[in-house]
C-alpha cells in the first residue's frame, strides 16, 4: 500500500510457484517506533516479530525511493540474529528515474549499514506490473539453499588447513592460537563448530574472517553463517591413535 502499516494482521496464504508450494505471510508494515501507539498496531508489530521467528526466508520489503533508514535496518538485524535467511527487495521500482546509479547506492549502503547480511540478494520490483517476480522467487529460492546447506566434514577441514596456512590466527601474548577441526553440527542456519587451542582469546575480526571465507568457499551468501569456537582436540587425531 501507499503508507506502511496498512495491513494490520498477519495474513497467511499457501501457494504454489513453479509446482513448488509455499507458504506466505504478509505481516503489518512497521512504522517508525515513535509512531507505534496504538495498541491494535502494537499488537501487529508482535505479530510481525512472531511471524521472523518461525519464518525460513524473510523478504523484507521497502519503498525503493526510501529503502534502508533506521527502522529497516532494524529489522533485518532482527531477521539475522534470529538465524533466517533474508532477501531484501525494493518496491517501486518503476518509480525511480536513474535504475543503474539507485541500485549502485542501495548496495553500497546495505555493505556499509548492515555488514551482518553481507551477500543477502537485494531484488527490485514493480509490483502493480509484475516486474521482478523471476528474480524475487529465484532469489527466495537460493536463499533457502543456502539457509538449509549441509557441507561434508572433510571438505570443511581442507578449506580450514588452507585457509589457515594463507592467513594464520594472531598471537596472543606470544602464543599462536591454533585451529584445529571445524564440522558443521547444523543447518538452518548454517552453524559450524571450530575446535581450537585458546578459543576464548580468539579475536571477533579472525572470527568474521573465518566466517566470510566459509561464505565465499561453499556458495553461503543468502543466509546468516554461525561460528562456535571451543577449546578441545581433534577427533581426527584421536582417532588415528587408535
Amino acid at each position: 500500500g501507499p503508507e506502511a502499516g496498512i495491513t494490520r494482521d498477519s495474513i497467511a496464504i499457501d501457494w504454489a510457484w513453479r509446482n513448488k508450494p509455499y507458504r506466505l505471510i504478509d505481516t503489518a508494515g512497521m512504522r517508525k517506533k515513535a509512531k507505534v501507539q496504538a495498541k491494535l498496531e502494537k499488537l501487529s508489530v508482535s505479530d510481525t516479530l512472531r511471524a521472523i521467528r518461525f519464518a525460513d526466508v524473510c523478504v523484507l520489503v521497502m519503498d525503493a525511493a526510501e529503502a534502508f533508514e533506521k527502522q529497516d535496518l532494524a529489522i533485518a538485524d532482527l531477521v539475522i540474529r534470529e538465524g533466517r535467511a533474508l532477501v531484501f527487495v525494493l518496491a517501486k521500482w518503476d518509480k525511480i528515474a536513474d535504475p543503474r546509479a539507485h541500485f549502485e547506492e542501495m548496495k553500497l549502503t546495505a555493505k556499509e549499514s548492515l555488514p551482518q547480511a553481507r551477500g543477502a540478494p537485494i531484488v527490485t520490483v514493480a509490483a502493480l506490473s509484475g516486474i521482478g517476480l523471476e528474480r524475487l522467487m529465484k532469489a527466495v529460492e537460493e536463499a533457502h539453499t543456502d539457509w538449509t546447506a549441509r557441507i561434508k566434514t572433510k571438505d570443511l577441514n581442507n578449506w580450514l588447513y588452507a585457509t589457515i596456512a594463507r592467513h594464520p590466527p594472531p598471537a596472543v601474548r606470544g602464543k599462536r592460537i591454533k585451529p584445529r577441526y571445524i564440522a558443521q553440527i547444523k543447518a538452518r542456519p548454517p552453524t559450524f563448530v571450530l575446535i581450537a587451542s585458546r578459543a576464548e582469546e580468539m579475536p571477533e575480526s579472525y572470527k568474521r574472517y573465518l566466517i566470510n571465507g566459509l561464505r565465499e568457499a561453499f556458495d553461503l551468501h543468502a543466509a546468516p553463517v554461525r561460528l562456535i569456537v571451543k577449546a578441545g582436540k581433534n577427533p581426527y587425531a584421536e582417532s588415528e591413535r587408535e
